[in-house]
């Protein structure tokens, strides 16, 4: 192999997993370490202080100003004691990524000396350059400024030397710019609709909590393997590799022994996740070589997308300190698993899970299946939108293949339900629901204990399924922002919750029984969101072209399907709720076309680079070798031997001119085509002239790319490839 290639192969075969800091105490000992948790909010701030802050973020009472300082102050003396000299704005703009900008805690002391400050002011509100981040035209670069405001319910983290606050990111206009504004006001709409709702069966509840548990997908690469390889540096993803010999076809990687510098690794993010209050339990090995995955306990929504983004952060640092590289792209290597991230969400209040079953009484079976049942009709109203939410450039490499679901939003119930939901749509009489709950299974080995089974087995071919108290949303990606997937979500279950209620209402004040109206209602929606239900093979042609006829949205270009933010129906939705304008949602698929354009873009740029500096010149030496070696077997042999002795070489020779010839003229092409599809000015049609155009250059060069891996000298190839890449030692 290249002299590069080999030492950087070399280098990375011999590394050794890194030392592990080892905690003293218990994990329960150091959780939240570096958090401004409720306990630290108790010992650092006044007991009214204290009390007020709580009543903002359990009850969502207005930001009393007035304690700001007070705040702030307490704040202050706790990071200072952990060593912290800045504070910073932490949010999320319209990048999948967290912004911030350090600030020092100092001021002038007046006596040309300085002292240690942080107010109630810096604490509230900052102001980052609007006009710098995506913004869909919102902002021009001439009007710059933005705000970013304190998000109390999300706890004060310290990270290094620097206090992280959790914020909202919004425009001088007020329009949001970032995910967190709409989420939380998608979180206060499902939560007003379903406590409406919620009290048809318990009129003390208060409040509805929204929970998330998201599983992070990932892979690792070493260090200098990921160095050697542009693509990976400049994409997230490799544009060329012909696949590994040995990959995942014998099923010996999911769940099984994870490597020592992989554990090491996972440890040493563990205890620095602990130390920042994400509560992180599940790790094991995923189904593709080099593929791991990391689970939390769920939390509320809007705590557990904070933690999650920071936990993406984390673990790139992290894994640097073990000499690996983290890949959060949905689809890295070609030809194996890519990366999800799953979604597991459910509804919940003070007195329980809302979507949990079987109850204890047959109206809390009635309260459950309402939920479901509601669930399934905001998914059917919305099914293209929630799409919209999960789709990117980069997820639609991982959408449909064999290890992802497809790119079309249907929801797995299990038999039982299923069975429930059709015996409820045919009754015609008010009988309450009875669901059964596990049964027991006796193997015939008398030392291992009666297994208790789930009502409903799981199928993950489907994008959203029910997976026993919660709905798992499979399709969201690996480097997505989980806020995008849960803003449609629960905007479009407040929506259905508001219309189910009305409802169900109109037919109480015709006199019908509340029991009654609540069934009759239900059963109307079964019916009409028949069509979202699906238990069989979700990746069969048979399934998409009966998803086709049911009316579900089949549509697989990415620019395309942003549209489905933007028809009427979400729309009003998106109105309706509270969660986002027309303006911003307009903004909005601005950037989405813009970052998909962008994307291919600079895949392309990468694909043409690598393809005539790095593949031709090599390729062309090693045709040269052949040619070379053709000359002198005719000139050692007797012609009828150098004939047959040459005919292989021959043989490449003309393989590679060939394929040499298709990768040059298409680069060509490739640029002519960028250069027509740049000069597009409206966004959305640039964005369809590069998925239409463009984008399919890219595996047709890979093609012949990946052809001649297998041609050449494998101590010519310049780059690593998926043997070294995939195999962690």
């Amino acid at each position: 192999m290249s002299e590069l290639r080999f030492r950087v192969v070399e280098t990375a075969f011999k590394k050794k997993a890194a030392t592990v800091t080892e905690p003293t105490e218990r994990p329960s000992e150091y959780f939240a370490k570096y958090v401004f948790n409720r306990a630290k909010m108790f010992k650092y701030l006044p007991s009214m202080v204290y009390d007020k802050l709580i009543d903002v973020i359990d009850n969502g009472a207005p930001l009393d100003r007035s304690i700001a300082d007070e705040v702030a102050l307490g704040m202050k003396k706790w990071a200072i004691e952990l060593g912290v000299t800045h504070y910073s704005h932490w949010f999320q703009p319209l990048t999948e990524g967290t912004a911030e900008k350090h600030d020092a805690f100092v001021e002038h002391d007046g006596k040309g000396g300085m002292i240690e400050e942080f107010s109630g002011k810096l604490l509230v509100q900052q102001e980052p350059d609007a006009s710098s981040f995506p913004n869909g035209g919102i902002r021009n670069t001439f009007e710059a400024r933005g705000y970013s405001a304190w998000d109390p319910s999300s706890p004060v983290f310290v990270v290094g030397d620097t206090l992280c606050i959790p914020t909202v990111f919004i425009a001088y206009t007020g329009e949001a710019l970032d995910y967190k504004a709409p989420l939380l006001k998608a979180l206060r709409a499902v939560s007003e609709a379903a406590t409406a709702v919620c009290h048809y069966f318990n009129p003390e509840v208060k409040k509805v909590f929204t929970y998330l548990g998201w599983e992070q997908e990932y892979f690792l690469v070493d260090e200098g393997l990921y160095a050697a390889r542009p693509d990976l540096l400049l994409t997230g993803r490799t544009l060329m590799g012909h696949e590994s010999s040995k990959n995942q076809q014998l099923e010996d990687h999911y769940f099984g022994a994870i490597p020592p510098r992989v554990a090491a690794f996972m440890k040493d993010l563990e205890v620095k996740s602990l130390e920042l209050g994400i509560p992180v339990k599940t790790r094991h090995n995923e189904v593709a070589p080099n593929q791991f995955e990391l689970a939390p306990i769920f939390e509320e929504c809007n705590l557990a997308v904070d933690h999650n983004m920071l936990l993406m952060s984390l673990m790139r640092n992290v894994a640097r300190n073990h000499g690996f590289r983290v890949l959060l792209h949905e689809k890295p290597f070609k030809g194996v698993n890519g990366s999800g991230k799953h979604n597991n969400w459910s509804l919940g209040t003070d007195t329980g899970i809302l979507l949990h079953a079987p109850g204890k009484t047959q109206e809390d079976n009635l309260r459950f299946i309402t939920f479901v049942v509601n669930t399934l009709m905001a998914t059917y109203r919305h099914n293209g939108l929630l799409k919209a939410s999960i789709m990117s450039a980069t997820n639609a490499h991982r959408l449909g293949a064999n290890e992802a679901p497809p790119a079309i939003i249907s929801s797995f119930l299990g038999k039982q339900l299923s069975k429930v939901l059709e015996c409820l749509e045919e009754s015609s009489n008010d009988e309450l629901i009875n669901i059964a709950g596990k049964s027991s299974m006796k193997l015939d080995i008398p030392q291992i204990p009666e297994l208790l089974i789930d009502n409903t087995d799981r199928n993950r071919t489907s994008p959203f399924a029910f997976t026993g108290n919660r709905f798992e949303f499979r399709a969201v990606g690996a480097e997505a922002n989980c806020a995008s997937a849960m803003i449609a979500l629960n905007a479009a279950m407040a929506e259905q919750l508001t219309d189910f209620k009305k409802e169900v209402d109109e037919l109480i004040e015709r006199g019908e029984p509340k029991v009654s109206a609540i069934l009759c209602v239900l059963r109307s929606l079964i019916k009409k969101c028949k069509a979202i239900r699906f238990d069989g093979n979700g990746y069969s042609d048979e399934w998409k072209a009966e998803a086709a006829r049911r009316g579900l949205d089949c549509e697989t270009s990415c620019p395309v399907i942003f549209d489905n933010y933007l028809t009427e129906s979400s729309i009003r939705m998106f109105e309706t709720t509270g969660v986002m304008t027309r303006k911003e949602l307009k903004a909005r698929n601005e950037v989405k076309w813009e970052t998909y354009t962008k994307k291919i873009q600079i895949e392309a740029r990468v694909l043409g680079d690598l393809a005539m500096n790095h593949i031709i010149p090599v390729a062309t030496k090693y045709q040269s070798q052949l040619i070379d070696n053709a000359y002198k077997t005719k000139q050692l042999f007797p012609a009828e031997k150098a004939a047959l002795l040459s005919a292989k070489n021959l043989e490449l020779i003309e393989d590679i001119a060939a394929h040499n010839n298709f990768i040059e003229e298409n680069v060509a092409q490739m640029i002519e085509a960028r250069k027509v599809a740049n000069r597009i000015e409206n966004e959305r049609e640039k964005a369809i002239a590069y998925h239409d155009t463009i984008a399919p250059m890219l595996e047709a060069i890979r093609y012949h790319i990946d052809k001649l891996e297998l041609i050449v000298d494998n101590q010519m190839w310049p780059l690593p490839k998926y043997r070294e890449l995939l195999f962690i030692r």
